[in-house]
């Protein structure tokens, strides 16, 4: 079965904290309405480049929500490479992830959501 993925970013119109946070809730909840199978969220990693908050509360989230099973799992970016065990089995999954530009670039502005 192909690949069913969405591209979010919530960083669009640079809101809050807060309003990026209710932005992924509502992403993450629609998603199983979707169908969807992944989704490479764009939070960004600070204009400072020391990393963002928006970025850290992001992954407090998706934490939350992979405790409680209603995401598989998550990679941020900087580990979304081959050497990462769960980036192989979703390249396992999903062969044409192999094309996603952010393969191995170590990019700490996105982090993938497994569905």
């Amino acid at each position: 079965m192909p690949l069913r993925t969405k591209l979010v970013n919530l960083e669009d119109g640079h809101p809050t904290v807060n309003q990026g946070l209710l932005r992924l809730e509502r992403v993450l909840v629609a998603a199983g309405a979707e169908g969807l199978d992944t989704i490479k969220l764009i939070h960004g990693y600070g204009s400072s480049g020391v990393g963002g908050a928006l970025r850290d509360e992001v992954w407090k989230v998706l934490d939350r929500f992979q405790r409680a099973g209603m995401i598989e799992a998550f990679i941020p970016g900087e580990e979304f490479r081959i050497s990462n065990e769960t980036t192989w089995a979703l390249l396992k999954r999903w062969p044409e992830l192999k094309q996603d530009r952010d393969l191995g670039r170590g990019n700490r502005g996105i982090t993938m959501v497994v569905l």
